[in-house]
C-alpha cells in the first residue's frame, strides 16, 4: 500500500499525555494524523490521576496548616470543609484542561476523534464503525487499576471512583501499599476520615529505598494512620446498615467495618479491546505491549508508548517516549527517548522525591559505595510544635564518587528533587555537591552540607 493510499499516515489510539504529544510532535513534521479517545482526552493522569490527586493533596493538607498556624499567633476560627465543593471545583478544573488537550490537538491540524479504536489489521484501526488505514500505528492507552477475584470484590472501589465519590466517608480501608495507596491514605485522613491501610508486604512503597519506606511509614503512623503490614482483604459484604464488612487477615481484628474500600493494589495495561492478535501484535508476559528502545512493536507499523508498555508508568515518561516515536517516525532522525535518569515523585503527607538508585539496587551494581544520610526537623516544626522530621539520603560510588542517587522525604521535596535530577544526569560527584554554595535556611541546603557518611560494601 502507497503512502497516498491511506487515510493517515499516523493514526493514534489513546488521548493521553503520551499520545497527545506524539500526534503534535508528528503533526509538525508535516504528516497526516488522526487520534482516538474512548473516554475524555487527557488521559489518565489529567482526568483521574496526578492532576486532581494533587488537587485533593492541597486539599488534604490544608487540615494541618490551619494547626501549624497556632504556633506562629494566629487565632483561627474552626474550619469547616465541603466534600461536594472540592469535587465540583476538582472537576471544573479537570473540564478545563481536557478541552485545552482538545483544543491543542485541533491548532497543531490533528483530526481529533471519540470512541474506542480496536486494530483490524498491521495498518487499519476500526472506530464508530469506520475502518480508517494508517501508514504507522502508536498505541498509549495507558494502563487501569487491578483488582483481584475475591468474594464481594464489587463492592470495593479503586482510585477512577474514589474521586467521584458522593460524600467524604468516614471509615476508609485502602488495600495496597504502593504509591496510590499511601497517597489516598493520606488524602483521606487530612480530610477528616479514619484510615486504615492493609499491605500484604513487609513494608510500603516497594521498590523504593528502604529508608525512605520506613520513615514514610512512620510518619504516617504518627498522623493517625492505621498501617497494617503483611495483611491481606479475602473477602468483602455488605450489612444490612450499609457498612462494608471486611475480613482481614494479619490484624488483630480479621472482621472489621468500613464505608469505602479502596483497591490501591497496583495497575496493569490496559489492552482490553484493541484486538491487538488482529494485527499480529506481541504481549509481554507482564501484560503489556511488547516494544523495542525506539517503542516499536512486533509488527513494524505499530508502535507503542507510556503504561500500556508496562515498563515506567509515569506521565513524563510517556511524553518523552511519544515524542521520541513522533521524531523518529517523521523527523530527521531515529531516537530514543533518553530514561538514564528519571525523578519521581509521592504526594504522600510528607511528600517523598526521589532520583536515581536506592541504597539496595545501588550496592548490587556497585562493589562499593557511600551513604550520606540525615533526619532533622525542620525550621517550620520548631513553632509549629509538630512532630514530623525531614529525611535526606544521598547515594555515591565509593569509586568514582558520583552520585548514584538523591531521596527526599519532607516538605517540598518533588520540587527540591527535580533540580537534583539535572545534576545528577550531569554525572555530578559528591565533590560537586560539596563545593556548591549552601542556600540557607532550607531544607535543601542539607543536600551540599551531608560530610558524615557510612560505606557500604557488595
Amino acid at each position: 500500500m502507497s503512502r497516498r493510499e491511506f487515510d493517515y499516515q499516523f493514526f493514534v489510539i489513546g488521548g493521553g499525555s503520551g499520545g497527545v504529544r506524539a500526534a503534535r510532535i508528528a503533526a509538525g513534521h508535516g504528516a497526516s494524523v488522526a487520534i482516538a479517545e474512548a473516554y475524555r482526552y487527557g488521559g489518565t493522569c489529567v482526568i483521574r490521576g496526578c492532576v486532581p490527586k494533587k488537587l485533593l493533596v492541597y486539599a488534604a493538607h490544608f487540615s494541618e496548616d490551619f494547626a501549624d498556624a497556632q504556633g506562629f499567633g494566629w487565632s483561627l476560627a474552626p474550619a469547616k470543609f465541603s466534600w461536594s465543593g472540592l469535587i465540583a471545583a476538582k472537576d471544573q478544573e479537570i473540564q478545563r484542561l481536557s478541552k485545552l488537550y482538545e483544543d491543542n490537538l485541533r491548532r497543531s491540524n490533528v483530526t481529533v476523534l471519540h470512541g474506542a479504536a480496536r486494530m483490524i489489521d498491521a495498518h487499519t484501526v476500526q472506530i464508530n464503525g469506520q475502518r480508517l488505514t494508517a501508514r504507522h500505528i502508536l498505541i498509549a492507552t495507558g494502563g487501569k487499576p487491578f483488582l483481584p477475584t475475591i468474594p464481594g470484590i464489587e463492592h470495593a472501589i479503586t482510585s477512577n471512583e474514589a474521586f467521584d465519590l458522593p460524600r467524604l466517608p468516614g471509615r476508609v480501608l485502602i488495600v495496597g501499599g504502593g504509591y496510590i495507596a499511601v497517597e489516598f491514605a493520606g488524602i483521606f485522613k487530612g480530610l477528616g476520615a479514619e484510615v486504615t491501610l492493609s499491605y500484604r508486604g513487609e513494608q510500603i512503597l516497594r521498590g523504593f529505598d528502604d529508608d525512605v519506606r520506613a520513615h514514610l511509614h512512620d510518619a504516617m503512623v504518627k498522623k493517625g494512620i492505621r498501617v497494617l503490614l503483611h495483611s491481606d482483604v479475602t473477602q468483602i459484604d455488605r450489612a444490612e446498615d450499609g457498612a462494608l464488612v471486611a475480613q482481614l487477615t494479619g490484624a488483630g481484628e480479621p472482621v472489621q467495618d468500613f464505608d469505602v474500600v479502596m483497591y490501591a493494589a497496583g495497575r496493569v495495561p490496559d489492552v482490553d479491546g484493541l484486538q491487538l492478535h488482529a494485527a499480529g501484535v506481541k504481549v509481554a508476559k507482564g501484560g503489556g505491549v511488547e516494544v523495542n528502545e525506539y517503542g516499536q512493536t512486533s509488527v513494524p507499523s505499530v508502535h507503542a508508548v507510556g503504561d500500556v508498555t508496562n515498563r515506567i508508568a509515569l506521565t513524563p515518561v510517556a511524553i518523552r517516549e511519544g515524542a521520541a516515536v513522533a521524531n523518529s517516525l517523521f523527523g530527521p532522525a531515529r531516537s530514543a527517548a533518553d530514561l538514564s535518569v528519571v525523578p519521581s515523585a509521592v504526594f504522600s503527607q510528607p511528600p517523598i522525591g526521589t532520583v536515581g538508585l536506592s541504597e539496595a539496587v545501588a550496592l548490587e551494581r556497585h562493589r562499593q559505595i557511600d551513604v550520606y544520610r540525615s533526619t532533622f526537623r525542620s525550621m517550620r516544626h520548631s513553632l509549629s510544635g509538630r512532630d514530623e522530621k525531614t529525611l535526606i539520603k544521598l547515594i555515591v560510588d565509593s569509586a568514582t564518587q558520583r552520585v548514584l542517587g538523591a531521596h527526599m522525604v519532607g516538605a517540598d521535596a518533588p520540587e527540591i528533587i527535580q533540580g537534583l535530577a539535572i545534576a545528577l544526569r550531569m554525572g555530578a560527584t559528591k565533590a560537586d555537591f560539596d563545593a556548591t554554595v549552601a542556600l540557607h535556611p532550607t531544607a535543601a541546603e542539607e543536600f551540599v552540607t551531608l560530610r558524615e557518611k557510612m560505606t557500604r560494601k557488595a
